[in-house]
């Protein structure tokens, strides 16, 4: 991604959301309860969560499992990306934030 991972770790989940273009506001009306995505943020971080998304639609076996759950709760196919890029956007956020075995054994060795 495009962004410095270090100023982004500093920083809550919900404000990576918004960095990113992927937090959910409220978009219902009448009856109807939905969501879309905050439109302002990265453009550029927010193409490679799509890209990300529509790779593991075609690829990755849980994604599509998921896809066709959602599918027959009368989802549509855009709110089921938008629901994608935000898990994924956590993904990216937990993997930024928390240190792994690598790096913390590169700092000890150090």
């Amino acid at each position: 991604m495009p962004t410095n991972g270090s100023e982004i770790a500093d920083q809550p989940e919900v404000a990576f959301a918004h960095l990113v273009g992927v937090a959910a506001i409220p978009a219902s009306s009448g009856q109807t309860r939905r969501h879309r995505l905050n439109r302002g943020g990265d453009r550029d971080a927010n193409r490679a969560l799509h890209v990300i998304v529509i790779s593991r639609t075609a690829h990755c076996s849980t994604t599509i499992a998921y896809v066709q759950r959602r599918t027959k709760e009368c989802l549509s196919k855009k709110e089921i990306i938008r629901c994608l890029k935000r898990y994924v956007a956590q993904e990216i956020y937990k993997d930024l934030t928390t240190p792994d075995a690598a790096s913390a054994a590169a700092d000890s060795a150090a």
